[in-house]
């Protein structure tokens, strides 16, 4: 029974230890005009299942997700995603480089947009390089209005429940056979 519960907490100790980071984008400031999201940035190693809440005032500012290009652009009519909520939640699903803008006139051209870059899964706590091939990414948009067609299932990456299914797995197994 000590064996189960060892392998128990080990596994557990394992998942906990992987959990993906939620993070308030412009943190108090929010989504907004005027504050500077190079600099938010700066310091932040994303990874794969990370969150990004945008929290702004609804019908005010708009969430998109858009190329590179339309990113450079300030052009949302080519939106891979759009949110006017006022509380968008982004799952950063895949590693690669992620592109926000606000779609509302103006408001991109004056500094209202995010590039965010996700680090692989295998990466040890570096940044992916800034430059080289692109990636466009599919994150899942968590919208509490249900305006945008996507959703999340929350929680644990995949890899992260796998290990733990396995381990508490281990550690019936174990106990059955004390």
């Amino acid at each position: 029974m000590a064996t189960a519960l060892c392998v128990l907490l080990f596994f557990s100790g394992t998942v906990l230890s992987v959990t993906a980071t939620d993070y308030t984008v412009g943190d108090s400031s929010g989504w907004a005009n005027g504050v500077d999201y190079s600099t938010w940035t700066s310091g932040k190693t994303f990874a794969v299942g990370d969150t990004l809440a945008f929290n702004y005032a609804g019908g005010t500012h708009t969430v998109d997700r858009v190329s590179s290009g339309d990113y450079s652009a300030c052009s949302s009519s080519n939106a891979l995603s759009t949110d006017s909520s006022g509380q968008t939640t982004v799952t950063l699903s895949s590693a690669g480089n992620y592109y926000f803008i606000c779609g509302v006139a103006g408001h991109c051209a004056n500094g209202m947009k995010l590039t965010v870059a996700v680090a692989s899964p295998s990466s040890t706590g570096t940044s992916p390089p800034s430059t080289g091939t692109t990636t466009t990414p599919t994150p899942t948009l968590n919208t509490p209005t249900g305006t945008t067609p996507y959703s999340a299932a929350g929680g644990l990456s995949p890899a992260s429940a796998s290990l733990l299914m396995v381990g508490l797995m281990l550690a019936v197994k174990l106990a059955v056979a004390v």
